[in-house]
């Protein structure tokens, strides 16, 4: 094989020649005969195998060229201090190489440096013998790297710190880029290096006070990143300047001023503007001064920063002290009303004042930077911290972990920032190590990217270079930060935890039960049992509880019953305690634990629901989760279940379940509606490309319901055909009547139906009479067999006959009946007769067949219309429950649901023969269509409208609040106050007021429209 003639070639697969652009020609030269003498150009091969080992190092730096330039300037500068003239001297008389050539421990640091800081670079030529500070220690250990400052001699103390800070910079820098300490190591290191640097400048200002003056007593707190110990390479080191009394502050004052200026003169400004009142404050005060300034003055932001503050410097126990009684302030600040919103608010002036053109590469200050994983962690700081000590962590990243071990952080999030804010600070440790200057941002050009990615260690593989890999690991990186920052800053349940006091976010046995009997419970030892079942023990579990339990009994003491809230949030969490979403849940899910607690202490139907379907909740956590499905989706999801199956029961079964979830989410959205910031607010545009519906009043939840109804029976009614056997042909459909008819269901309905069927031409009409009967019974088995899910009656008691009447008829019996035998009220019964499931032509022709019954070509006789009012009469007198009181009586009280429903119809009775408008099966839009056509006065709809309107809130939400159906508003008790709160009012008494005021004016308008 030929060798290459050119020594460049051969060198550029070192590494070096990529920064330069010229193939290695500038690295020939300077490891050449005329250079380091490390390289024979003629063999094209290393000297020998001492330098094929420093060339072997080299190429594992971060830039080989800078290593390369920087050694070879460094034995330059070690040559004319060490005299003589470098023609006349030869590489091996260089000591330093003879060190690396020995030591490969020296050799593999210092190239790390040199690869790596251009800044370390220039001070190691001006001062060739810092090099060998990074010898290795005749025990074989590594230097010392712990931040510590080694005395260097030497007349101007100034000038001794400043070598001696340098030495342990240098140190620090090469066990960082070597591997031989961690980021949180590296960063501790530099915090004691900081810490030590204060404390050496604070005995030089102090030796420097004039002669006779007594020392004074000032302590030095470390603020920001080096309170906190995760200091960085080049950053202001943040303090406090505190006196012990006002006879120090003359002498103090001239301590920190001299202070301030020695330390920018050896390594970093010194930036005392956290004090109160800034930089226009006072550079010293006194322990008494800050209190008064902090009890009084002090905003949000500025109990956010004592976060981070720990004694550095000087007087140590003025400094604890000074800590120690502005504790009881930090841990109260998160109290303030304005608080939360106060640290989200600056995080997000931070962003705003970022250059735009930066922005995308800022790693600090950007979205998705260090500062979104600060932010968050300080604020579920203040928030919880107030009772839990072990989140008092100046660090982020020791916080950080105390968050995820007292669950009010998720594992998997809390990994997920740490990860993060790992990464993020490596890059900023690189960015700022290059050239030591305070810097955040990553560089646009190539050669500095590639430069970066070199340092962080990213090598390039097949199909991607190493900038590339860099680059999508920041990517993803900042994603997620930016993701969690929102998901902890915004988390609603902060704002909540946030407003219940200290005290109440203690869950002692003591404390619990004192909380209890303020908030009304009832029974509080009861409930304290509760809470040592949930919050017992030491596990995650009960960790998490005892974080969201103070938030949920504020919630619970709101509902009339705070004791039914609690125990049958007690259930859920015993039945889904065990279960890894679920409390994450609760905790990270939005308003979702909020909003639980809401329905849990609201509504016994809807923790009913939950006690058989607790997965359910999970509906909680999305807005677009609690909007009614619309009903093609209902039906071809209720239909795609019951084909998963052949059993008939089984298939049933099957669309139960889905049934009830549906109920779940109408009944969470209805209680939830009038909820304030925990109602839901849809924005899914829905299969029809309209917008998302929500419950906006009494009518969109009859649909709701009504929908769910007919796909229940849909799916049915293919299980029931299925597993019966009828003649090819048959045709079978189920026509809605009363409720469901009128869209106007209510959470415990039964389905009021009418079943028809057309036998197949030439069939026999009675094997065809009993399929369709076999068919209807088998309907009405199936969505009657006991299970754990709500019950769905179908009741077919309006067909002709009554119960008299057979289940089943043709459409041609119906037709039969209908022009012969039937009467007035069973005309008024099909006004609300529509079309449900089966065959959709079989129930227009139904529809077309009942239009001249229903709606009169002539109207009505004054007969018929006596005979509706004498029936009307009836009813109230017959059917009002003995003792009930009629003025509050939802369905058949005065001005309510049936006095304008026997007012409505009798008017299309009267005149949808004439007026098309009038032919609609719900209640209120026939209202409105009568009064366009002049059949009913304004005033009097709109008092209908809001009888009716009110009446079927009432009944609705005594469901919910009952469990059980109820037409009977109470005149006072838990019950009512349930319903009111539930409809979003504040009195009981008001409310009832209300009602009795609108049933009255409904009753009468109703009476002067049957009566016209």
């Amino acid at each position: 094989m030929s060798r290459p003639t050119r020594a460049p070639g051969r060198l550029a697969r070192y590494g070096f020649g990529t920064a330069e652009g010229d193939g290695g020609a500038r690295a020939a030269d300077l490891l050449g005969p005329d250079g380091l003498r490390l390289w024979q150009p003629e063999e094209q091969e290393p000297a020998d195998e001492a330098a094929a080992e420093l060339l072997a190092a080299l190429s594992r730096a971060a830039d080989p060229d800078l290593a390369l330039r920087q050694l070879h300037r460094i034995v330059e500068a070690e040559r004319r201090t060490s005299g003589g003239s470098a023609e006349g001297r030869t590489s091996a008389e260089s000591s330093l190489l003879a060190e690396l050539h020995t030591d490969p421990g020296l050799r593999r640091r210092l190239v790390a440096v040199l690869g790596a800081s251009a800044a370390l670079g220039d001070h190691l030529v001006a001062n060739p013998d810092h090099c060998l500070a990074l010898r290795t220690a005749p025990d074989g250990l590594a230097p010392i790297a712990e931040g510590r400052l080694e005395p260097t001699g030497g007349g101007n103390a100034v000038a001794a710190l400043r070598t001696a800070y340098r030495l342990a910079l240098l140190r620090i820098a090469a066990a960082d880029l070597t591997g031989g300490r961690g980021l949180e190591q590296t960063m501790g290191a530099l915090s004691a290096l900081a810490d030590a640097t204060l404390a050496a400048a604070y005995e030089i200002a102090v030796t420097e006070l004039a002669e006779g003056t007594e020392r004074p007593r000032l302590a030095v707190v470390a603020m920001g990143k080096c309170g906190g110990g995760e200091l960085n390479y080049v950053s202001d080191v943040d303090v406090i300047f505190v006196a012990a009394e006002d006879a120090d502050l003359p002498a103090a004052t001239l301590v920190a001023t001299r202070l301030i200026h020695i330390c920018g003169l050896v390594a970093w400004p010194v930036d005392a503007a956290l004090r109160p009142e800034g930089n226009r404050g006072p550079l010293v005060r006194t322990l008494a001064s800050h209190l008064a300034y902090y009890r009084r003055w002090a905003r949000t932001w500025e109990f956010q920063a004592l976060l981070k503050a720990r004694p550095a410097a000087g007087d140590v126990p003025v400094a604890q002290e000074w800590i120690d009684q502005l504790a009881p302030l930090v841990w109260r600040a998160a109290e303030r009303p304005e608080a939360v919103e106060d640290v989200r608010a600056m995080r997000r002036r931070i962003i705003d004042h970022i250059p735009p053109k930066e922005l995308e590469r800022e790693i600090k200050r950007g979205p998705g930077g260090l500062r979104d994983i600060e932010f968050a962690v300080q604020l579920l700081q203040l928030v919880h911290g107030r009772v839990d000590e072990t989140l008092r962590e100046p660090g982020t990243i020791p916080a950080l972990r105390a968050l995820v071990a007292g669950g009010y952080v998720g594992r998997a999030d809390g990994e997920a920032l740490l990860r993060g804010y790992r990464f993020l600070r490596s890059v900023e440790h690189r960015l700022q190590l290059q050239a030591l200057r305070r810097t955040h941002t990553v560089p646009s050009e190539p050669g500095a990217l590639r430069w970066l990615a070199g340092a962080l260690g990213f090598t390039a593989t097949p199909g991607r270079s190493a900038v590339e890999s860099f680059r999508a690991e920041w990517v993803t990186h900042a994603a997620e930060v930016r993701r969690l920052h929102a998901k902890l800053l915004y988390r609603p349940l902060l704002e909540s935890v946030a407003r219940v006091p200290a005290d109440g976010l203690r869950l002692t046995p003591e404390a619990a039960r004192h909380r209890l009997e303020i908030l009304g419970f009832a029974d509080p030892a009861g409930a304290l049992r509760h809470l040592e079942a949930l919050t017992g023990g030491v596990s995650r579990t009960a960790a998490i509880q005892r974080t969201l339990l103070p938030v949920l009994l504020s919630e619970f003491a709101d509902a009339p019953e705070p004791d039914r809230g609690l125990l049958n949030y007690r259930k859920v969490s015993d039945k889904l305690g065990s279960t890894p979403w679920y409390l994450r849940l609760l905790r990270d899910g939005g308003p979702v634990a909020r909003r639980l607690a809401r329905v849990l202490a609201l509504s016994r139907y809807v923790a009913d629901l939950l006690a058989r379907d607790p997965e359910a909740l999970r509906l909680l956590a999305e807005e677009n989760e609690l909007a009614p499905r619309p009903p093609e989706v209902l039906r071809e999801g209720f239909l795609a279940a019951a084909a998963r199956h052949t059993d008939p029961v089984e298939a049933t079964r099957a669309v139960r379940a889905l049934r009830r979830r549906e109920l779940v989410r109408v009944a969470c959205a209805d209680v939830l509606c009038r909820a304030g910031a925990l109602a839901p607010a849809p924005s899914r545009p829905d299969g029809a490309n309209r917008p998302a519906r929500g419950l906006v009043d009494i009518t969109e939840v009859g649909t709701a319901l009504a929908d769910v109804t007919d796909a229940t029976l849909a799916a049915a009614l293919r299980a029931a055909r299925a597993s019966q056997p009828a003649p090819e042909g048959l045709r079978f459909a189920v026509i809605g009547v009363g409720r469901l008819g009128g869209y106007e269901s209510n959470y415990l309905s039964d389905a009021d139906v009418l079943f028809v069927y057309d036998p197949p031409a030439g069939a026999s009409e009675s094997a065809a009479s009993a399929a369709a009967h076999a068919i209807a019974e088998e309907l009405r088995r199936l969505l009657g067999v006991p299970a754990s899910d709500p019950p769905l009656g179908v009741d077919a008691d309006l067909r002709p006959e009554g119960r008299q009447g057979p289940l089943v008829r043709s459409l041609a019996a119906y037709a039969q009946y209908y022009a012969r035998w039937s009467r007035v009220w069973e005309a008024q019964a099909l006004l609300r007769a529509r079309f449900v499931c089966g065959d959709a032509d079989l129930g227009a022709e139904f529809e077309t067949m009942i239009d001249p019954v229903r709606y009169p070509a002539g109207g009505l006789t004054r007969e018929q219309v006596v005979e509706i009012r004498r029936i009307k009469a009836r009813v109230e007198t017959e059917r009002l429950p003995r003792g009930a009181d009629p003025a509050t009586h939802t369905k058949l009280g005065r001005g309510g649901l049936a006095d304008v429903e026997w007012a409505v119809q009798l008017v299309q009775l009267r005149h949808a023969g004439a007026v098309p408008s009038l032919r609609d099966t719900r209640t209120l839009d026939a209202l409105a269509a009568a009064e366009r056509a002049g059949l009913i006065d304004p005033a009097d709809a709109a008092e209908m409208a809001a009888g009716w309107s009110l009446a079927a809130q009432v009944r609705n939400a005594l469901m919910l609040v009952r469990g059980r159906a109820g037409d009977q508003l109470p005149r006072h008790g838990v019950e009512l106050a349930g319903v009111v709160r539930l409809l979003g009012r504040d009195d009981p008494g008001e409310f009832l007021d209300e009602y009795l005021r609108t049933g009255r004016r409904s009753r009468a308008a109703a009476q002067r429209v049957l009566e016209a």
